[in-house]
């Protein structure tokens, strides 16, 4: 057994002692064995929570395998702790795609990890499974409503857009022909399958503030059109309260623990090249009411997650975020300056030199949003000084601060520095956040916006089928919804192999999906689908589990 393992069961706490830290009694939350709970939505205090000082921890675009935000946040918040600021993490679950896919799971790394790890990168307290089934159960009943002769809204299977999901990177399901098998089988259509994560539902249930709110928003999921052109919502088939009730525990936050023994809530799942890529509303402001500190972090790049917590996510709940970490890795930027992605633990400072471009574009975009950064250098064993000292360099001409956070190797010690410039940051009041773009704007303002001032993009195309989406949209009334771009992580632009920092280039918004219930509109650009595939060789293909009931190869 390694030190690591050691240190990982030695940590370990009964979950009525991390909640008491919290500041929850035990006998108010819903255990999931020794080491998970359930916390109660009445634990939420949006007087405190509005005292709380929150964090986002984003990063520059990333490689193929990430650049250690969770990780980050994670050792971030230990930090904090140990310099005396009662400071709490504030997570997304992992899916189970990624984990048996290419990235693995989602509870950080080394030193700097929630617990139990298997646990919540395996099923967890089964979110994700009501979410599956919730949204399954609409589609079903979609289908349901086509068939019955009795029952019938009149609904133009045609025009449907739900289509089903499932927890796993499975290809052969993108396109999928249901209803086969005859008259009594249902009307054949086509159609296919979603990951979760990418389920409206997982959009809806990170958004809502409350039970009410959540029915609400499931209610208002637009579903498509009747033979008279009629729209026809989740409400028209009566489905918001059997699904609410299959999210009745779902929406209640998950309290897990850090490695050093601090509270952790994770919640919620959406993936940010396709969702809002952040977790729920709810876990964040049970987080504040709770903590001095509140630490959490945005799916994939700057770019990506962060303009989306803070477009949408922020203006939503009416959060202000006072400092943002900006993870950067010495590897991600050779990356992006050409080096080729099986030589970044190569020494190449001349490669670095030419990614800092990248950087350079994220701090630009954090400060559209009146935000004071600081760059979190997540330092890797194969990392040279000269390396390092690029990047510090690059940070001291633009007046940025830097800090080398050794996370992995260190947990919340080599995070020291990092929690002093964020605690400096958030005494000096220095920011003061401001979204990017107003809801009332057109939807292709908005569009134009994001494409233009984030990405950098000189220029927004429509196809027709995105203009006819426009028209629908204007025709249903949901021109004020904010607009959630779908956009490859791999690049700043909506083409993966423009790393570093493209210029001139034209963003194509090729459809515009409705998110009635989420509240928000999906521009979908490039090749982005909602059902990844698997890898040549999945992570899968390392995992086990022994005699013993122990899991192995899950890191």
């Amino acid at each position: 057994m390694t030190d690591l393992q050691i240190a990982k069961k030695t940590a370990l706490q009964h979950i009525t002692t991390i909640a008491e830290k919290f500041g929850v009694s035990s006998d108010q939350i819903e255990m999931y064995g020794k080491y998970k709970a359930k916390l109660p939505l009445q634990a939420i205090d949006k007087k405190k929570a509005a005292e709380s000082n929150l964090i986002l921890v984003s990063a520059i675009s990333p490689t193929p395998a990430g650049e250690g935000k969770t990780t980050m946040s994670i050792g971030l918040s230990e930090g904090l702790n140990r310099l005396n600021k009662k400071t709490t993490v504030v997570l997304r679950e992992p899916s189970l795609g990624p984990v048996f896919g290419i990235k693995g799971g989602a509870t950080g790394g080394g030193y700097s990890q929630v617990l139990p790890m298997e646990d919540i990168n395996l099923h967890f307290t089964g979110d994700f499974s009501a979410i599956e089934k919730a949204h399954n159960l609409l589609a079903a009943l979609i289908d349901n409503n086509i068939q019955s002769k009795t029952n019938s809204l009149r609904i133009d299977a045609r025009t449907v857009s739900w289509k089903r999901v499932v927890d796993v990177n499975d290809r052969a399901l993108r396109h999928v022909i249901v209803g086969l098998g005859g008259t009594t089988s249902g009307v054949p259509r086509e159609t296919g399958f979603d990951i979760t994560a990418a389920s409206e539902i997982m959009a809806i249930l990170c958004l809502a503030e409350n039970l009410s709110d959540l029915k609400k928003r499931l209610g208002n999921i637009f579903v498509g059109y009747t033979y008279d052109k009629e729209p026809i919502y989740a409400k028209d088939l009566k489905a918001q309260g059997a699904m609410t009730a299959l999210l009745k525990d779902a929406i209640k936050p998950n309290l897990v623990q850090t490695i050093e023994g601090n509270p952790a809530i994770i919640h919620g799942g959406p993936f940010a090249n396709i969702a809002q890529g952040t977790n729920s509303v709810i876990a964040t402001t049970m987080g504040m009411s709770h903590s001095d500190y509140t630490v959490t972090e945005a799916g994939f790049g700057f770019d990506l997650g962060a303009e989306k917590f803070f477009d949408i996510k922020c203006q939503s709940a009416g959060l202000k975020p006072k400092a943002v970490v900006l993870t950067a890795t010495v590897r991600a930027l050779k990356y992006h300056g050409g080096a080729d992605l099986k030589s970044l633990t190569v020494p190449n400072a001349e490669a670095l030199k030419k990614g800092l471009p990248n950087l350079e574009k994220h701090l630009e975009n954090i400060a559209k949003f009146n935000i004071v950064p600081v760059i979190a250098i997540n330092k890797f064993l194969t990392d040279t000084d000269e390396e390092i000292e690029v990047i510090q360099e690059f940070a001291q001409s633009k007046g940025v601060r830097v800090a080398i956070a050794e996370v992995w190797a260190k947990g919340g010690e080599g995070a020291l520095d990092l929690a002093q410039h964020v605690i400096q940051i958030i005494e000096s009041k220095a920011s003061d956040f401001q979204p990017l773009y107003d809801w009332k704007s057109t939807v292709t303002d908005k569009i134009e916006t994001i494409a233009k001032e984030i990405y950098g993009a000189e220029h927004v195309d429509y196809t027709g089928k995105a203009k006819a989406h426009l028209r629908k949209i204007s025709n249903l009334g949901l021109d004020g919804l904010p607009v959630c771009i779908a956009k490859t992580q791999k690049s700043l632009s909506d083409n993966p192999k423009l790393l570093g920092r493209p210029k001139d280039f034209i963003i194509t918004v090729r459809e515009i999906e409705i998110a009635a219930g989420a509240g928000f509109l999906i521009p979908i650009t490039g090749d982005i689908m909602r059902m990844p595939g698997l890898p040549a060789h999945p992570a899968s293909e390392g995992m086990d589990i022994n005699d013993d009931g122990e899991i192995i190869g899950l890191f």
